[in-house]
């Protein structure tokens, strides 16, 4: 988003707002790429795993709930943006689990 200050305020906002509809639609398009997200529930499924084992289930509780309020608010941000049904849950699901792609 350029910023002309001589545009008149009407006209920037129509272009600014056309241009997140294009970028909301381009995003809407393109599928996610998941296998970070997978790597990084994979870890954390093997962590939950570990605490229960060694029955730290107080400390696996803790965790499993901080993932579980990160994907539920990350889910409504996703329907609050417009996105909807399997998409909506994928870019949830990426947004709570994709920093398992920097490993």
């Amino acid at each position: 988003m350029d910023f002309d200050e001589n545009e008149p305020r009407s006209v920037r906002e129509e272009r600014f707002a056309a241009e997140r509809g294009a970028r909301r639609a381009a995003r809407k398009a393109t599928s996610l790429d998941l296998r970070g997200a997978h790597f990084g529930a994979l870890i954390v499924t093997v962590t939950l795993v570990l605490l229960s084992w060694y029955g730290k289930s107080a400390a696996a509780g803790i965790v499993g709930g901080i993932f579980l309020l990160w994907f539920a608010g990350a889910l409504a941000w996703a329907y609050a943006d417009g996105d909807a049904g399997l998409h909506a849950f994928q870019r949830a699901y990426n947004i709570t689990f994709g920093w398992g792609d920097g490993f």
